[in-house]
């Protein structure tokens, strides 16, 4: 669900207590912001939009979908943009700075962010991590390593999103390259394919098989999963398998956020930044089930414990995105052969 990379577009015009006003991309006026972003924000965006407009008197208007999908709708668009903030995950917001879609601007706050562009095209605005879940009344004993999902009881039970269709699959890919090395990690995922139902071009879609329990075991992302578990009460459970040092490890796969080259509304899209990376919006971040951004703020509550507790005692890695990017069309095409696809 998550960042689908071919994933069709969903106009989402928000228009939160009535204040987000403008309309679709292409159409607004000089009192609009069009936001392209990677889907999963959009109760945190609701709110935060309609504080925006409040505020500023400019309306928002969003456009959401797949973290690779919104890179390629602006390639589409560069002879005629209509883009002015763009939120997506790595390694395709560093795709987007490499095909300039994104505007060099020093987004006031994002000093505090530590990963960001050097050439300040892009910061990271919340924070989110790759996880695994599983169905506490069917994975019984539940999965504790990544060994473990190797097991004949997850035949036809387990499913993860594809990488390179899903922006959550391909980050599964980069852990197990992590923790088994690039080779050990295409053997382990042809070990793998004997339990996997198929192909998935979406995260999102799994989670409810997950929670109905026609999934024993899928994979997922921080952010999505606690929301689904404290909002919807999906029957849920998330864990970080570890590996066979006995170390759980993850890594962050960030909402990044830009200024899009040639916005058409750039001023706007520049006010929209600030306030997004502003203390008191970065302190709003637990809501979203993600975690600030900037360094220099604490997000502080119940929600913020969740997300501590699942990252307590795990080792945080960060992967060299560009090197992430180069490599990737070749790592697609190890992946298929080694599961036959």
């Amino acid at each position: 669900m998550r960042r689908v990379l071919a994933a069709a577009a969903t106009l989402l015009l928000l228009a939160a207590t009535g204040a987000c006003g403008g309309t679709a991309a292409g159409g607004g006026t000089e009192g609009t912001v069009v936001v392209y972003s990677a889907d999963g924000l959009k109760d945190w965006y609701g709110k935060r939009f309609a504080e925006f407009t409040r505020k500023t008197g400019i309306g928002v208007n969003l456009v959401e979908e797949g973290s690779g999908g919104i890179v390629s709708r602006m390639e589409r668009e560069r002879t005629n943009p209509q883009a002015d903030v763009v939120v997506t995950l790595p390694p395709f917001v560093q795709r987007a700075a490499q095909q300039n879609l994104l505007a060099e601007h020093v987004i006031p706050g994002s000093d505090q962010v530590r990963d960001r562009d050097p050439k300040n095209r892009y910061a990271a605005m919340l924070n989110n991590y790759l996880v695994m879940a599983y169905n506490p009344d069917h994975a019984k004993p539940a999965p504790v390593t990544w060994d473990d999902l190797l097991d004949p009881r997850f035949k036809g039970k387990l499913q993860y999103s594809t990488p390179g269709q899903a922006g959550d699959g391909t980050a599964m890919l980069l852990q197990l390259q992590h923790v088994y090395g690039e080779q050990g990690a295409l053997d382990y995922l042809k070990r793998l394919e004997v339990n996997n139902v198929g192909p998935s071009a979406s995260t999102g879609k799994l989670q409810p098989k997950l929670a109905k329990g026609e999934l024993h075991v899928a994979n997922g992302d921080l952010q999505m999963n606690l929301a689904l578990v404290n909002n919807d009460k999906a029957n849920m459970r998330l864990f970080l398998p570890a590996g066979p040092d006995g170390r759980r490890s993850t890594f962050a796969i960030p909402y990044h956020a830009g200024l899009a080259a040639n916005a058409p509304h750039g001023e706007a899209g520049k006010k929209l930044l600030e306030f997004l990376f502003s203390t008191e919006v970065q302190r709003t971040a637990p809501e979203s089930f993600g975690a600030p951004g900037r360094a220099d703020v604490k997000a502080e509550g119940s929600l913020a414990e969740q997300v501590s507790a699942q990252l307590a005692g795990v080792d945080i890695w960060q992967p060299d995105w560009d090197a992430v990017l180069a490599r990737l069309d070749a790592d697609l095409a190890a992946y298929g052969k080694a599961v036959g696809r």
